[in-house]
């Protein structure tokens, strides 16, 4: 190694770019084989270090998100459920609705694919740079009921209105109380403008009951109902095709689906 490679290496290393200091010697190798010019070179290098970059923001998004399953929408056998409305999640996936702030609902039956559709809808967010979150409606209530206790409630509310997408699997799963509904309301009203994406064994018409407050409901619904595009996702469960068989184990290796 001369004396100028090894300076060009710790002057990478000081400036921190490890995406060049990665792939210097093959494009070293390149430029001195004559397949790339001073320019290239540069420029080559260059891009190894924008792809370093963008794969650990990528990868720093996706662990933020705290995805029960890491799974994408190519993944999701649509022939299994012949009357899942494939057209209208793949025109979804283009990913419209987040640009203009405007939330999902997917709606159903237990077992049709709603978690995944909504998880493999982060992910493709998350590739085109938005941050993500994704939890259970239970444990979201729970963690705001938790900062009423001990005086976080701000900050815990600040760190849900901040990604891009919030995710809230299983909503309107059982009757609320009082409390649990006016957070729900200040999380929506407080995220107004960007994107929701909600999934649920109940139709959104039957939302309302759930809420002590009609007020409430109505001022909260209203506002999300109108905003969002709803999915209807029927069919029967793809859950029993994913059993492990008996003496081994499921050979589709394919994640479970709700």
């Amino acid at each position: 190694m001369s004396i100028m490679d090894t300076a060009l290496r710790d002057a990478l290393r000081a400036l921190k770019l490890s995406g060049m200091l990665e792939t210097l010697d093959a494009r070293l190798a390149q430029a001195h084989g004559g397949e790339l010019g001073h320019l290239e070179f540069l420029q080559t290098l260059c891009q190894d270090e924008i792809t370093r970059r963008d794969t650990v923001a990528f990868q720093r998004r996706l662990l933020r998100a705290k995805f029960e399953q890491q799974v994408t929408l190519e993944e999701f056998d649509f022939a299994a459920s012949p009357k899942l409305p494939a057209a209208q999640i793949r025109d979804l996936a283009a990913l419209r609705w987040l640009h203009t702030g405007e939330s999902v609902i997917l709606f159903g039956p237990v077992g049709v694919g709603k978690t995944h559709v909504a998880q493999a809808l982060g992910h493709l967010a998350i590739r085109q740079g938005a941050g993500v979150r994704f939890a259970k409606t239970s444990r979201v209530l729970a963690d705001l009921a938790g900062g009423h206790a001990d005086r976080t409630w701000d900050r815990r509310l600040r760190e849900l209105v901040r990604p891009d997408v919030l995710i809230l699997d299983d909503f309107a799963m059982r009757q609320l109380t009082a409390a649990q509904a006016d957070d729900l309301y200040e999380l929506v009203s407080e995220r107004q403008g960007r994107s929701l994406i909600l999934t649920s064994n109940r139709a959104p018409s039957d939302w309302y009951p759930l809420f002590p407050n009609p007020v409430v409901a109505e001022s909260l619904l209203d506002r999300l109902i109108n905003t969002s595009h709803q999915v209807i996702m029927n069919g029967p469960s793809y859950r029993p095709n994913k059993r492990p068989r008996a003496g081994g184990t499921d050979k589709t290796n394919k994640p479970s689906i709700k």
